[in-house]
């Protein structure tokens, strides 16, 4: 379950370039705060908490609890735009979630037991075809990452979503296919060597 991220947040008076362009000269980021069936709320954060957050590496599949003007909201990102020099966070989306919500997030893929997997200690190459999976499960219970244990699978082997055990609660985001995750294909080199034999043979 990833953990629950806290920043404290500012109510914004005024919107706009000028405005905004203002705020991040002070070290603020600017942001908006909708969903829940309320009106969008425009707010802006200190810009080092924010960059701190999105250091964790799991800011993007964690809940953030905003506190603006004394009142908490529960939240999940959706959205950060940087500078495209700086790489400085320019804005920030934020989705309110309310209680006992379901969420579309992107959960990161970890793969275990490679020792295990004959195909890998051949030389085989795992072939990561999605980094993460697209989930839909309650806003409480977001896994930090999907582990995928690839014990006996060997070369020209592959994994799909159907072969993946999720937690209780989260199921994929996409339904319409049975789609690969990731395949244990032979290295270039082999496949080179295997190549020149042919051709010699023939």
């Amino acid at each position: 379950m990833s953990e629950t991220l806290t920043l404290s947040a500012e109510a914004r008076d005024r919107a706009g370039k000028g405005a905004s362009r203002a705020l991040r000269r002070e070290g603020r980021t600017p942001a908006v705060i909708y969903g829940g069936k309320e009106e969008p709320v425009s707010v802006h954060l200190e810009e080092k908490a924010l960059a701190k957050a999105l250091g964790t590496g799991h800011f993007f599949n964690s809940i953030v609890e905003l506190t603006v003007n004394g009142q908490t909201v529960r939240t999940l990102p959706k959205d950060v735009a940087f500078h495209p020099v700086t790489d400085r966070p320019l804005h920030a989306d934020f989705l309110r979630l309310s209680k006992n919500a379901e969420v579309h997030v992107n959960v990161p893929v970890l793969f275990a037991n490679e020792d295990a997997s004959p195909g890998l200690k051949k030389g085989g190459v795992l072939n990561i075809v999605r980094h993460e999976l697209e989930l839909v499960c309650g806003s409480d219970t977001i896994p930090d990452d999907i582990a995928i244990d690839v014990t006996g699978l060997d070369i020209g082997d592959s994994i799909h979503i159907s072969h993946v055990k999720l937690p209780a609660g989260a199921r994929s985001a996409i339904t319409d296919r049975d789609f690969t995750i990731a395949t244990i294909v032979a290295p270039s080199a082999l496949k080179s060597e295997e190549g020149d034999t042919a051709k010699t043979e023939a």
